[in-house]
């Protein structure tokens, strides 16, 4: 019972089963949204659903527990596999390239061959090499051995492939960037800053958006570094892939008191603006083209406006065209007495910002060699036959023998079209 289990943990079945657990995991890490709160899946799933996409690391599936360890089985079950089946290829591979033995297992021989390096030649065949075996004389060529071994590099290839991506989703440094020409923006804590130099949106004929293209310049201890992103074709700048990935609506702020205005400054969404000596903030959270006013068809914007001292926190609307009005009272030295200021809040011009999202990503080199090795070994596999054509001397004529690895009946019918002879003809069934 041990044995057939272990025979099991190294078989195919269990990687195809293995494979079709994280084909199913990584199919609902791309429909379920990831790294979200706890509150939002509630909210999106319901009580009973977010509690059970949260308890099962669906939220953040290439980082759950039952993920990293379905891959270390699958990588484990392959390197088995591997290393099991490596000196039965190194035995297929040393047998392809020596001289044959009585007895040898072929897919067909034809008899009365008076001139065997024709067939050799016919066959496309290297030239033959001559050994001596049983007081006769062998003339015998391989061809193909690489083909052996398309099976065992296409299982290297998807080892590596699949431990690329894994460490990659592990290791993955992430950010989002949302900004309008001539903004720039802080790279998370990085240090570094990105400014948005241009952004351009194409369209087809029809009007409808075709490419999304963004020049962009990273800032950091090394200089500045420019690229350009657009969809389909990141730029690399600082270590970071930087992705074309979405647009969304900027608009300015302003803020305005008695005195004049007292803060300005273009937000994109989730921006924030600090309004100056006052512990209020006012952070941008969209604008929508209907919805608004009276009819329900004006555009105009949402924020959030927020007193950090108390935490007080108000869920504004505001109309295009129109101004949002607020009072914030301060209390004076020593806690006697109440002053309060008026402010007077206006979203206006919006425009179209970029979001871009940065990515350092330090597997990928292994992800692509595994993703070329599992390439190569699939062309060994299907465009490579193993094969070995030998001509053992037979009194005044030959007798020209052939083993293939794939395709057998086919290649002795070749053999036989090559020997141009239907004599004598003595065919064995033992196949590839």
């Amino acid at each position: 019972m041990l044995k057939k289990t272990i025979r099991f943990l190294y078989s195919m079945k269990f990687a195809i089963l293995l494979l079709i657990l994280l084909a199913a995991a990584c199919v609902l890490g791309s429909v379920i949204p990831q790294k979200q709160s706890f509150m939002w899946y509630l909210s999106e799933y319901g009580t009973r659903g977010g509690a059970l996409v949260v308890g099962l690391g669906l939220d953040d599936v290439f980082h759950a527990v039952w993920f990293l360890v379905l891959t270390v089985l699958l990588c484990c079950d392959l390197l088995a596999c591997n290393l099991l089946h490596l000196p039965g290829l190194l035995a297929q591979t040393r047998a392809l390239g020596r001289a044959p033995k009585a007895g040898e297992k072929t897919v067909g021989a034809v008899s009365g061959v008076e001139k065997p390096e024709a067939v050799f030649e016919k066959l496309h065949m290297p030239k033959p090499k001559r050994a001596e075996a049983d007081g006769k004389t062998v003339l015998y060529a391989a061809k193909n051995r690489a083909g052996v071994w398309g099976a065992w590099v296409t299982h290297l290839g998807a080892l590596l492939l699949i431990i690329g991506f894994t460490m990659g989703q592990a290791t993955l440094t992430e950010y989002t960037v949302m900004g309008v020409p001539g903004k720039t923006c802080p790279v998370g804590d990085t240090g570094l800053t990105l400014t948005v130099e241009d952004f351009d949106v194409a369209y087809t004929e029809s009007g409808t958006p075709q490419q999304f293209t963004a020049r962009v310049t990273m800032h950091g201890p090394e200089g500045d570094r420019s690229g350009t992103a657009s969809v389909n074709h990141p730029a690399s700048l600082y270590g970071f892939k930087i992705y074309q990935n979405s647009v969304g609506t900027a608009a300015k702020a302003t803020v305005r008191s008695e005195g004049g205005t007292v803060a300005e400054d273009v937000l994109c969404p989730g921006d924030v603006l600090q309004i100056p000596d006052t512990p209020l903030t006012i952070t941008f959270e969209a604008y929508r083209n209907k919805g608004f006013g009276g009819s329900g068809t004006v555009p105009g914007y949402t924020f959030v406006l927020e007193n950090g001292n108390s935490g007080e926190r108000y869920y504004g609307e505001q109309a295009e065209g129109e101004n949002a009005e607020f009072d914030y009272g301060v209390s004076a030295a020593g806690g006697e007495g109440r002053s309060v200021r008026s402010y007077e809040v206006r979203f206006s011009e919006p425009r179209t910002a970029t979001l871009l999202r940065l990515k350092q990503e330090r597997f990928t080199w292994l992800a692509l060699l595994g993703g070329l090795l599992t390439m190569l070994g699939l062309i060994l596999s299907f465009y490579l036959q193993p094969r070995r054509v030998w001509a053992v001397q037979d009194g005044e004529g030959w007798t020209v023998s052939g083993e293939c690895r794939k395709g057998g009946a086919l290649f002795y019918d070749r053999l036989r079209e090559a020997a141009q002879t239907g004599e004598k003809e003595e065919t064995t069934d033992a196949g590839c």
